[in-house]
Formats: C-alpha cells, structure tokens, sequence
C-alpha cells in the first residue's frame, strides 16, 4: 500500500468512527468508493497519532499534496480534541489560504454593485430587501423543488461541459430532510453517484434558486466530485481521494459554485442579482467570522452586522456567530465560502483563456488555493485584501 493509500485508508477508519458514535461525518464526497466497509478507529487519539506519522512519512517524502492534506486533517481532528488555535492559523491549516479578511473600502464596493443590481429591479436597500428580493425571485411550492432543480440542471448542463470539458457521468438522487443546521442545500457522494439534501427548514424555494442550486450543488459539487471520480478511476491521481469540508480543496468547491452563474448564466439579471447579493453578504460574514474570534463582544457583533445587512434577523446572526466561534467544522469550513466566492468572482472578470484554464483545471483536480494563485498569479490574494491592480 502506498503512502497516499495509507491516508486514505486512516481518513475512511476516522470517519467510520465518528459516524458510528453519531458525529459529524468526516468524508463528503469519496473519489474512489469501495465496497468493503473500513474499520472504525478505536479513538481520535489512535487517529492523531496515526495522522501525525503519515504527516511525517509524507514531508520526508516531498509530497506536498498529501502534507497539505493530513496538516489539515490534524488541524481539523486536534479542534475536535480541544484545541482551539488562532483563527488565521486554524484557517491557513485547514483551508489553505489565511483568514486575513477584506478592507471596508472593497466591502462597500461589492456592496454598492449589489444595490445597484437590486435597484435595476426595484428593490431597495434596507430592512425588508431579502423577502423583496425573494419575492422577485418567483416563489414556488416546496413539492415542486425537486423538478425545477432537476430541470435547471439539464438546461445548464451542456453550457457547463462545454466551460469545464468534462464528460464525466452522473446520476443525480433529491432527498428532503429538517434538521436545525445552517445550510438549506447539501450535497455529497461517491464516485458517479450524487445526492442532494434539501434542508425544508431552511430552504426557500424560488425559480431563482432552483437554477443557483442546480448550479452550485449539481453541476458545481456533483459534477466536480464526479469528474474527479472518472479520472481518478483512469489514472494513479497524487492526492487523497476522499474530500472533506476542513480540507483546502473546499476554497474551490464554495467559490466556483456560488460563482458558476457569472459564468454560466451573465445574462440572466435575476441570478446575477443574487449572485451579487450573496458575494457582499460573505464578505460581511467573513468582518463578522474574524472580530468574533479577535474578541469582539456579542452587541458589537450584532450591531455591525444589523448595520451592514438590514434585512438579516438576529436568529440568523446568533446562528452565524454560533457556528463560526464554537463548532471546530465550520470555524474552518464557512471561511471557504468568502474566500472563494471573492476569487472566483474577479476570475468572471478576467480574461477569457485565464478563465478557461481555471475552469477546465478544477473540472480535472481537487485544487488547492496554492493552485488557484499559481494558475492565476495576477488575481487577487485568497482570503483577503482588495484585488491585485
């Protein structure tokens, strides 16, 4: 067995162990299903110090992706024994990039694009600009998500093959659930095989959200998931097959698929629109997610984050400030969606062979932010500050 397979098969007994005791899961998407069942680990001891010496094996023997991925497995499994380091350094372990943040100036840009493309369709910016926006959007029944995600993703399917050149297959299953968590859409799998979560006490369901969704969860997470299946089923791949939302390839799952209607779609007004409102959103979640943990009192928090996002309830800001302070999961994981929906929004902007060559390689590789910058060198730095000029 080779080292990445020694990872691979640490991670899958990790993840048996912590599924079985009714805990977060820690595999999302698996590259290389098999259809033997692993051993669960013993304990998350057993598991940090097995990690430990495959991160030792992997930097003696150079192999950076492999480094990169079980620094962040142990990052990940040490915040789930109590560790609790400094943001930037938990963030810069785990998803790749730093937890830097973006200047107010290039924050009330972003927002000023959103309400000028919320203008243009007759909503205004305040308190009630979320259910105005919603209302726009074109509501629909619950029982009829499903199809209209499903039929979005046929209609996008052909324009996103030919952006990404993939001809990976996949086999698409929508299930509806209710559980008290903070995301309405999820999705995972294996190998060809996806599945779609919907949250129904989460969701608001929209004709606008139907094409995001089929967008970001469908042609996004599941196409890339099973894209990277095909070719790692084709060729000996370097990196470890099994993705996880605390891994540095998650940067490019979120920012692609909250951005793929800026490329898929640029002229449809009504999902750019929410494109647009959701990028200035993350930014502000990203000043909330870093005071938080700078130590920012709670009525500061909730004060700026009233002032920036009007319509946002306090229900939604205890949950976000919850999330991002306390669950070792999704203090890394939430940091992916700003960080990578800012990138991959100024690549909408950039030249188009730059953009198809990011496209076509995130389509073939679980890419880490270092890959992202190396692609595109004159973008802006993941994680922060204002866009390279």
């Amino acid at each position: 067995m080779n080292l990445r397979d020694e990872i691979e098969a640490a991670i899958r007994a990790w993840h048996a162990y912590e599924t079985a005791r009714g805990s977060v899961a820690v595999i999302d998407f698996d590259c290389a299903p098999t259809a033997t069942p692993a051993e669960p680990a013993t304990s998350r001891l057993a598991v940090h110090q097995q990690l430990r010496e495959l991160h030792a094996r992997a930097v003696e023997a150079g192999a950076d992706r492999l480094t990169a991925r079980v620094a962040a497995d142990l990052a990940y499994l040490g915040a789930l024994l109590g560790e609790h380091p400094p943001l930037n350094d938990y963030v810069q372990a785990t998803q790749g990039c730093p937890a830097a943040g973006w200047q107010d100036g290039y924050i009330t840009h972003r927002g000023d694009q959103a309400r000028q493309a919320l203008a243009a369709l007759g909503i205004e910016w305040g308190p009630d600009t979320a259910r105005d926006l919603n209302a726009v959007e074109g509501p629909i029944d619950t029982d009829d998500a499903p199809d209209a995600i499903r039929q979005a993703a046929a209609d996008y399917e052909n324009a996103v093959r030919q952006l990404t050149a993939t001809t990976a297959p996949f086999h698409l299953t929508i299930e509806t659930t209710e559980i008290d968590a903070y995301w309405a859409y999820w999705l995972d799998g294996a190998g060809d095989r996806i599945r779609l979560r919907l949250n129904l006490r989460r969701a608001s369901f929209t004709k606008v959200a139907a094409r995001q969704f089929a967008l970001h969860e469908v042609l996004g997470h599941g196409l890339q998931g099973a894209s990277w299946s095909a070719r790692a089923a084709a060729q000996d791949v370097p990196w470890v097959r099994l993705m996880s939302v605390h891994a540095p390839q998650q940067v490019l799952l979120e920012g692609l698929a909250q951005a793929l209607p800026l490329f898929v779609a640029p002229d449809d007004e009504l999902l750019v629109t929410r494109t647009r409102f959701d990028h200035y959103n993350q930014l502000v979640r990203a000043e909330l997610h870093i005071s938080l943990n700078q130590g920012a009192s709670i009525p500061e928090l909730a004060d700026h984050a009233r002032f920036r996002m009007p319509w946002i309830k306090d229900a939604a800001i205890a949950d976000l400030l919850t999330d991002r302070g306390a669950n070792p999961q999704l203090r890394s994981y939430l940091w992916s969606y700003p960080a990578g929906l800012d990138w991959f929004a100024n690549l909408a902007e950039a030249d188009p062979p730059t953009r198809t060559t990011v496209l076509q390689a995130a389509y073939r590789d679980p890419l880490t932010p270092h890959d992202l910058t190396a692609l595109w060198p004159q973008g802006p730095t993941i994680g922060g500050q204002d866009p390279k000029t």
